[in-house]
């Protein structure tokens, strides 16, 4: 009997594409979670970082995260895989620190959705609760937005792109709602953007609250296989991430600031600091009940999306090594180009983790959101920084003379990065928003993850060379004439 050829779906393919520039970018944007990030993360920067000075603090992360991103899109016009920063990292610095990346990636991201179900959890529970004194456990409504993705995850990722798009558009047009009748009501007082204000307080922990608002937008290369054109949607929808979250949280938390008064942004800050409520509070003020009672009920929306959106950047680490053969290949089965076997294993981890801790009665948010979470974003910062040394040494190599977006841009980027990755270790309790000793020792799992990319990547070479020669090399793009190395 002749063999069949192969299809897509039994060689592992996605669906080619199934995503435009705004496909990626509301796929990038929903991980991000403006609203999310605007009720939790702008509430602790302006508590315990720098105050009113916090817009600042968004717009100087915005820079040194686009300078990142410039070498970043760069890079993409040159590898398209699914494996995003596991192929960026093995195209420059070898297959051992490629997957000693893709390992620091599976675990963040995956850590990152455990934490998700466990925030949807809780802060839907707690809305519901207040709007419509509908007082159910948090338990039920994790699964419930559990359920939902699993279930929209084996559309397409263009499904979940469009109900992404609807859910980004609602939460930003609130956010937009409360900017204009502040701005109407009282205007903004640039008093926020002084020295003395920008460098009050702690700046650091300013500046490491305002970066962690924008995780997320690194994984447009995540979806480059997917893509209708790579070339030209991956890095449009980088530029579109980064502005975006940059200008929108420095609006936004301007005026918070502005609303509140920004001599007096810090203190207030601090007493609605255990009730994470600031926003909220604030918007009782500005907007009135009815209309707090909106943005309460898009929160839950928000959290959906974010969950919905993370969930299908980590599926896709999770098919890209087991494409490559590092996981079980059961994990690169495809159905209608969709890496359903990835994204069940993906959403069945996240929904294990949750369990234990509802098994243990731990507080979904004190420990379940702060553990996973803060290392999830811990994670993904250091997987930032080594994507960006990767970016710096790619274009070297090739002696590009591009010289600004190959090697300056992304090289004082990923400095900051640097930065922010020691101020987060040295504050991750504070981050992480728990102090239970347990979670202070979690940033040791970093270089133990690693190790273990590098012993893999040994055991790979040595055992199953076929393996390892094949390693985040599926679908790399050297169509452009700049391709070919420079001299």
């Amino acid at each position: 009997m002749p063999q069949q050829p192969s299809t897509p779906e039994r060689a592992g393919r996605l669906r080619a594409n199934a995503l435009g520039t705004g496909g990626i970018a509301f796929l990038v944007l929903a991980a991000v979670a403006p609203l999310t990030g605007m009720v939790v993360i702008a509430g602790l920067g302006i508590a315990l970082g720098n105050g009113g000075g916090m817009p600042a603090s968004f717009l100087l992360a915005g820079v040194v995260l686009l300078l990142f991103g410039i070498g970043y899109a760069r890079m993409s016009k040159y590898v398209s895989n699914v494996g995003g920063f596991y192929a960026y990292i093995t195209a420059a610095l070898g297959r051992p620190a490629g997957l000693s990346g893709a390992f620091v990636a599976l675990a963040g991201y995956n850590c990152f959705v455990a934490g998700a179900v466990g925030t949807s959890g809780a802060l839907t529970s707690g809305v519901m609760n207040s709007v419509f004194h509908l007082d159910l456990p948090w338990e039920l409504w994790s699964a419930v937005s559990v359920a939902a993705v699993f279930l929209l995850s084996r559309r397409g990722v263009d499904v979940s792109a469009k109900v992404l798009a609807v859910s980004l558009i609602l939460e930003v047009g609130i956010l937009v709602v409360f900017d204009v009748a502040v701005l109407v009501r009282s205007g903004y007082s640039l008093a926020a953007f002084s020295p003395s204000v920008v460098a009050s307080g702690s700046v650091g922990l300013g500046l490491l609250f305002a970066a962690t608002c924008f995780i997320g937008f690194e994984a447009t290369a995540l979806f480059s296989e997917e893509a209708r054109d790579p070339n030209r949607s991956v890095p449009r929808a980088t530029y579109i991430a980064v502005v975006s979250i940059g200008i929108f949280a420095a609006i936004t938390s301007l005026a918070l600031v502005s609303a509140i008064g920004v001599p007096d942004a810090q203190p207030v800050a601090v007493r609605h600091l255990a009730t994470g409520d600031l926003l909220l509070a604030t918007s009782q003020g500005v907007l009135g009940p009815a209309l707090t009672d909106v943005m309460q009920l898009l929160l839950v929306v928000s959290l959906f999306a974010a969950l919905l959106a993370l969930h299908n950047s980590a599926s896709r680490y999770i098919f890209a090594l087991a494409r490559d053969g590092v996981l079980p290949k059961a994990l690169a089965r495809t159905a209608s180009g969709t890496p359903r076997n990835a994204s069940a294993a993906q959403i069945a981890f996240a929904t294990v983790v949750a369990a234990v801790f509802a098994v243990l009665g731990l507080d979904p948010v004190a420990f379940l959101t702060a553990s996973m979470t803060g290392f999830g974003t811990l994670a993904i910062l250091v997987l930032q920084a080594m994507a960006s040394i990767a970016v710096v040494v790619f274009f070297r190599r090739r002696r590009d003379p591009h010289w600004w977006s190959t090697c300056a841009a992304p090289g004082i980027g990923g400095a900051g990065l640097i930065v922010v990755i020691v101020l987060a270790v040295l504050n991750f309790p504070t981050m992480a928003g728990s102090a239970a000793g347990w979670i202070a020792l979690l940033p040791w799992l970093l270089p133990i993850l690693i190790v273990a990319g590098l012993g893999v990547a040994a055991y790979l070479r040595r055992r199953k060379p076929e393996t390892y020669a094949a390693l985040a090399t599926a679908h790399p793009v050297l169509s452009e004439k700049d391709s070919a190395p420079n001299g």
